[in-house]
């Protein structure tokens, strides 16, 4: 997991950043408090504030520490978890 916060605010956090997601070593943001992970394209995620958001370099790694799919951008999945839930 690695938080947003760890890119510096200045052009090159934001370059560091986007070569990750250019290299597909970041697949999936989250929630840091909501414990919500999903796609970067997601209206949800993108409304986030920058302290709560997290980024993952695959589903199973964001499941790993405790986090559960979006509703909104990962529908099926999150059926698929919340199902399991019951």
């Amino acid at each position: 997991m690695i938080k947003h916060s760890d890119f510096e605010n200045n052009g090159r956090g934001k370059t560091k950043l986007h070569q990750l997601i250019r290299q597909k070593k970041i697949v999936l943001g989250g929630n840091r408090q909501l414990k919500i992970y999903g796609g970067l394209h997601c209206s949800s995620g993108k409304r986030m504030l920058r302290e709560n958001r997290v980024f993952f370099s695959s589903e199973a790694e964001a499941i790993a520490a405790g986090f559960r799919p979006c509703g909104r951008c990962m529908k099926d999945r999150y059926l698929q978890w919340k199902n399991k839930k019951k």
